[in-house]
């Protein structure tokens, strides 16, 4: 099985005075299913000094230990609420790109790789809590849970779906393995076969 790193959302729970790294335990199933080995990372590994500098921190020397073949930034969190798990998603899509690595973006991680960029988010509506049509090159109908979307398709990318009233919804790069997707494939009843079919294409799982 390849191994999968895969990128955790934090809460935080001021009556206990902590912050926790989560992942639902859906989305470990659906990359199962899939045929892979999902390992999380913490979002405590990448350090960073208060002048902006990152230090050759725990993160580095993680990902130098695990070797994984593929990542996955999972959804939850919107960009810019966590500090750490920021940095710690644009140094896995660091790592990705200089390992030629395949990445999948689930929704929050949709909107990290078009961050990462240069690309920009916008506010959108009715797209929380709800289900629709997308059409393009990936035909679906799909779950949404999103209160923004992106501006544009960022630079080097390519729409590979849009929503009904015209959000992008899923996006892939032009020369790298790396898609985003503004569904969450791990909250279906039952996992749809073309995400799954789709997932081990980009991460090349016979």
């Amino acid at each position: 099985m390849k191994i999968v790193a895969v990128s955790q959302r934090v809460d935080v729970f001021p009556e206990r005075d902590e912050s926790r790294d989560a992942l639902d335990q859906r989305l470990i199933t659906f990359l199962l299913s899939a045929g892979l080995l999902p390992v999380p990372v913490s979002n405590v590994l990448a350090l960073q000094t208060l002048d902006g500098e990152q230090p050759d921190d725990a993160l580095h020397e993680w990902l130098n230990a695990l070797a994984p073949q593929a990542i996955v930034l999972s959804g939850g969190n919107d960009v810019g609420q966590c500090r750490t798990r920021d940095l710690t998603e644009t140094r896995l899509l660091d790592h990705a790109r200089s390992h030629c690595l395949p990445v999948l973006g689930i929704c929050r991680g949709m909107q990290m790789i078009a961050q990462c960029a240069g690309g920009e988010l916008k506010p959108v509506t009715g797209h929380v809590r709800t289900r629709h049509k997308v059409s393009g090159q990936i035909i679906a109908d799909v779950n949404s849970y999103h209160g923004f979307s992106l501006a544009a398709c960022p630079e080097e990318f390519a729409v590979l779906a849009r929503s009904e009233d015209g959000e992008i919804e899923a996006i892939r790069h032009l020369s790298l393995p790396w898609e985003g997707w503004m569904w969450h494939p791990e909250r279906e009843e039952a996992f749809a076969a073309h995400d799954v079919h789709r997932l081990k294409q980009l991460f090349d799982i016979s």
